[in-house]
């Protein structure tokens, strides 16, 4: 019966831990709002997160945002069920099920011309417009930065966030 539970236990930490990713790459995305300079148009109504197809993401941000205001609005958490649904927020989460390659010129498109925080999880999202990519680096979830990117997008990413990031790319 020991060597059962063990080995159940065994079989379930990799699960374990990557709950425990989501809910960090969660708890990130949330907090990185305190540190973009914000054009007035991305502060009038509700601030929105949306995410594109990932339950779990959703799931998360939703528990983490409940009741919790940017400023003066109202956190929405939104859910996409697929790239061709995304519609304006202020920050879109794009996870690594979704093929950037095929999919991100109908996101932008989507998006239009406004300024969103587009937040990845797939090596060398940055090529695709990602501004901020989370990354697993030595065993560690790490985060980088595209400034480009993120001008391109009328963003301005502050220099307490810079420093969080394990890459900067100009």
């Amino acid at each position: 019966m020991k060597k059962i539970l063990l080995t159940i236990g065994i079989l379930t930490l990799p699960f374990l831990a990557q709950s425990q990713v989501v809910k960090y790459k969660a708890v990130f995305t949330i907090n990185f709002i305190r540190y973009i300079g914000w054009n007035e148009a991305a502060k009038e109504g509700d601030f929105v997160i949306g995410i594109v197809k990932n339950k779990e993401i959703f799931d998360w941000l939703k528990s983490l945002s409940k009741g919790k205001k940017f400023g003066f609005q109202n956190i929405v958490i939104k859910e996409f069920k697929s790239p061709s649904e995304v519609t304006y927020c202020q920050v879109l989460y794009i996870p690594s099920n979704i093929n950037l390659s095929k999919n991100i010129s109908t996101i932008i498109d989507n998006l239009g011309k406004n300024n969103t925080l587009v937040v990845t999880e797939k090596e060398g999202a940055t090529k695709f417009g990602s501004i901020i990519n989370f990354v697993i680096k030595d065993n560690k979830l790490k985060f980088e930065i595209h400034k480009a990117n993120a001008q391109k997008s009328g963003l301005q990413i502050s220099s307490k966030l810079e420093t969080m990031a394990s890459a900067i790319n100009l």
